[in-house]
């Protein structure tokens, strides 16, 4: 039985990934479509999707994967030091947590002065 679900494990790990791959594109040239059928110029399109990016997406994705890692480091030495065995979930979701509001707030501050030094 044991064989059986070792097997499929990564036929559903890459049916999982396709899916998602799928979805995306499929919702991404549904967007498209949509604005062509209102009739926005090359341009206003262009100018759509400028609008759209953040330009700060790296610096929070950085930001939640180092407090990722400290709580999980945190939680792996209380671990190894004889403590219970919920510090390494808990420290997890908390470090990661913290990341997210972190890289949340930093980002807010970052697009601020991005857009007041670069009006329009």
């Amino acid at each position: 039985m044991e064989n059986v679900v070792a097997v499929f494990i990564p036929i559903v790990m890459f049916l999982v990934l396709g899916l998602i791959l799928v979805t995306f594109i499929y919702y991404r040239s549904r967007e498209r479509q949509l604005l062509i059928e209102k009739g926005l110029s090359a341009e206003e399109i262009k100018q759509f999707f400028a609008q759209k990016r953040d330009p700060f997406f790296l610096f929070k994705i950085g930001v939640i994967s180092i407090f990722f890692g400290l709580g999980l480091g945190f939680g792996l030495m209380l671990e190894q030091n004889g403590q219970k065995d919920f510090w390494v979930p808990l420290l997890l979701f908390v470090g990661t947590g913290m990341g997210f509001v972190v890289a949340n707030l930093s980002g807010n501050k970052l697009r601020e002065k991005y857009n007041a030094s670069h009006p329009g």
